[in-house]
């Protein structure tokens, strides 16, 4: 019989999930799997369930919240056997959205049973893994903009968790009253490139800005590469430029925007820049470091999910 620990997040996303948890954990249960609910306080206590559950062996982790939740799972789950089964139940559940899991909320709370009696069933493919100098990241690291919204966001209480998107854009403009982009100096295996930047954006996955665009429409999960925007401007006008060309997805041709692949990469700035990771508020860096960890993930596809996967090959059946 297949294992697996539930692990959910009271505090995650604008709809609680407590009291609802009970009928994901009976849905994997009448697929085959043997399940333990493990309750998280915040987000050192989730890293350490799931490093636990790694360590345990148990088959899959699957964790109920939003992307944030899911970051603090893979940091405890990066390198091992344990595959991570993502029930969306967050603010904005960007990467789900990718996956084509439908979120949980309370006008629809079946959705946590119907997506985990989808991945119990579903195989574990192995996605790629940023790395922010010692941050793991599966969907994004931010370099500037974003990252000073999101320092000035999270922790962000319940009640602006049901307007995400203009909360998010307050945020973004108000830190342009104080932010007028960074000389970067960025060093990729392409080359290296300097410029004068409002933003820098590792992105794994397709999707940016709340799950609005698709920042990089031809990523895949298990490339081995990962793309770095880098959009250029000193002011607020530059902003909603780039703003309405991410939103019109033509923004891979606008001006001031560069896309660099890399495998390894070096962010240098002058000064200390702020940084996220999956949405998460990250360190205050003078250099950062990325790198990909090829596979360095077992994540639990559904089937709408697996157009992210290039190599089907890599797929590992759960058994």
């Amino acid at each position: 019989m297949k294992t697996a620990w539930l692990i959910y997040n009271p505090a995650a996303g604008p709809w609680p999930v407590a009291r609802f948890i009970g009928n994901a954990a009976r849905a994997l249960r009448e697929h085959g799997w043997q399940v333990d609910l493990r309750p998280s306080h915040n987000r050192q206590d989730l890293v350490g369930l799931a490093r636990r559950a790694a360590d345990a062996g148990v088959d899959a982790c699957f964790v109920a919240g939003g992307d944030g939740s899911v970051n603090a799972a893979v940091a405890g789950l990066v390198g091992s056997q344990t595959a991570l089964g993502v029930l969306p139940a967050g603010t904005a559940n960007v990467l789900a959205r990718d996956l084509g899991l439908p979120p949980f909320n309370w006008a629809q709370p079946g959705r946590l049973a119907e997506n985990a009696a989808l991945l119990a069933e579903s195989p574990a493919l192995a996605a790629d893994v940023g790395w922010c100098g010692e941050r793991p990241f599966l969907l994004w690291a931010g370099i500037g903009l974003d990252a000073l919204a999101v320092h000035a966001l999270e922790p962000r209480p319940r009640y602006q968790k049901y307007f995400t998107t203009p909360v998010y854009a307050w945020a973004v403009v108000s830190a342009l009253n104080h932010w007028q982009g960074q000389a970067l100096r960025v060093e990729t295996d392409e080359g290296q490139v300097e410029g004068h930047f409002l933003l820098a954006v590792a992105c794994n996955i397709r999707r940016y800005m709340g799950g609005l665009t698709l920042l990089s429409p031809q990523g895949y999960l298990d490339d081995g590469e990962m793309d770095l925007w880098l959009f250029g401007g000193r002011n607020l006008r530059t902003a909603l430029n780039h703003a309405f060309w991410l939103l019109s997805n033509r923004h891979e041709h606008a001006p001031d925007v560069l896309r660099l692949r890399f495998r390894q990469a070096r962010v240098q700035a002058v000064g200390s820049v702020p940084t996220q990771v999956d949405g998460e508020p990250g360190a205050l860096l003078q250099e950062c470091r990325l790198r990909v960890q090829p596979g360095g993930l077992r994540l639990l596809t559904p089937p709408a999910g697996q157009a992210l996967f290039r190599q089907q090959t890599k797929e590992v059946t759960q058994g």
